[in-house]
């Protein structure tokens, strides 16, 4: 009688009267449906556990070397910033300053005039100066009428004066002049620049302190409270 016969004759209700095979077979299914089972619900878990923490480690330890990395490099990085922040005061420096606008303005003016630009507006309006910037803008309104020859003789004459000069278009238009009721008639090569360009100035360290305690004091007074009291300007690098 072969083990499948056995099986197929078996009594449930009398276990111990199994035949030996039978039995055999039974246990090894049993400590296998165990051991299957013992692995999808402990082992498994805790292996996608591990694997999860070892790639977290793999990030870890790329992170703790980049950061290390850059602790050893920290006082060549610092002295590297330094020398950046003093180039940047350097060509802060070559800016217009507060005392020099009236006259960066004439000298814009008197420029066109001297490239043959005929100017019918050149109206400045109120400086804008945010507190965490390190410049004014200040917007010029204008019309000016000349050909392209003589506008590039403009621009190249307003990068040509001693201090640096950065002029910025915002709504500006250039079209074709047209002949005015009374006037005479323009060159066919005549232009009509009209809008507005910015000019920027540097703001120095006091006047910034100034404009900063300034707006503090303004917002106290908003919410009932005392302005604190004054912070004292930072000094440049090496003393200048």
């Amino acid at each position: 009688m072969s083990i499948i016969d056995d099986i197929r004759n078996l009594d449930t209700n009398n276990v111990g009267g199994w035949p030996k095979p039978v039995k055999t077979l039974f246990a090894v299914l049993l400590i296998a449906l165990i051991v299957l089972g013992g692995w999808w619900f402990l082992i498994r878990p805790q292996q996608e556990d591990l694997e999860r923490l070892a790639s977290k480690e793999v990030t870890l330890k790329a992170d703790f070397a980049k950061k290390q990395s850059r602790v050893v490099n920290l006082p060549a990085l610092r002295k590297q910033l330094e020398d950046m922040n003093e180039i940047l005061r350097q060509m802060l420096r070559q800016l217009p300053s507060k005392t020099d606008m009236p006259d960066l303005l004439v000298d814009i003016s008197q420029t066109a005039l001297a490239a043959g630009i005929e100017t019918e507006l050149f109206e400045p309006g109120g400086e804008k100066i945010l507190p965490e910037d390190f410049y004014a803008e200040k917007p010029i309104r204008l019309k000016m009428i000349g050909s392209y020859h003589q506008f590039g003789t403009f621009i190249s004459g307003v990068a040509s004066l001693p201090r640096v000069v950065i002029l910025t278009l915002h709504d500006v238009s250039l079209k074709p002049a047209e002949r005015s009721a009374g006037q005479p008639a323009r060159p066919g090569n005549q232009l009509v620049l009209e809008g507005t360009v910015k000019t920027y100035r540097y703001v120095d360290d006091d006047e910034a302190a100034a404009i900063s305690q300034a707006e503090a004091a303004k917002a106290a007074a908003a919410g009932g409270r005392k302005p604190p009291p004054p912070k004292a300007a930072p000094k440049p690098a090496g003393g200048k």
